[in-house]
C-alpha cells in the first residue's frame, strides 16, 4: 500500500498566459487567469504530491474540488499552487490548496484556496473498468 500521510505537500509555479485566460478558455470574456486553467493548476500539484508516494501501480483519480477563487491575475503573473495532505482515510486523500501571485516582484497575493479530493486506485483496474 501506498504511503500517503498528512503533511506531504509539493509548490508548482505557473505563468498566466494568453491561452490561460478565461476569454480563451471560453468562461468568461476577460483577459485574466480562467478558473479552470486555475483548478488544472491546483489539481497538478496534487498529482505531483501524491505521484512520489505511491507505488508503482497505483494513481489518483479526483473526486471532488472545493476551490475559491477570490482575485483576478492578469496576464504575466506568476502563479504559486502550494498544496498538502489534510487527511487520509483509506483511498480517500483530501489536499488542502492555495495559489498566490506575484505582480511584477510585489508582495505575494492570494488568488484561492481550498481542498481537493482524490482517491487512489490501482491503473489497470481502474483504466479496465472504462473499457
Amino acid at each position: 500500500m501506498s504511503e500517503v500521510t498528512p503533511g506531504i505537500s509539493a509548490v508548482r509555479e505557473f505563468t498566466v498566459t494568453e491561452d490561460d485566460t478565461a476569454t480563451a478558455l471560453g468562461s468568461g470574456d476577460v483577459p485574466v487567469l480562467a478558473t479552470p486553467r486555475l483548478v488544472a493548476w491546483l489539481e497538478a500539484a496534487t498529482v505531483a504530491c501524491l505521484e512520489d508516494v505511491l507505488d508503482d501501480d497505483a494513481t489518483s483519480v479526483g473526486t471532488r474540488v472545493e476551490v475559491d477563487h477570490v482575485v483576478a491575475s492578469p496576464v504575466g503573473a506568476h502563479v504559486t499552487a502550494a498544496v498538502s495532505v489534510a487527511e487520509v482515510d483509506g483511498r480517500r486523500v483530501v489536499l488542502q490548496v492555495a495559489a498566490e501571485h506575484r505582480l511584477s516582484g510585489g508582495a505575494p497575493v492570494l488568488v484561492a484556496s481550498g481542498r481537493v479530493t482524490r482517491a487512489i486506485v490501482d491503473r489497470e483496474r481502474f483504466l479496465a473498468r472504462l473499457a
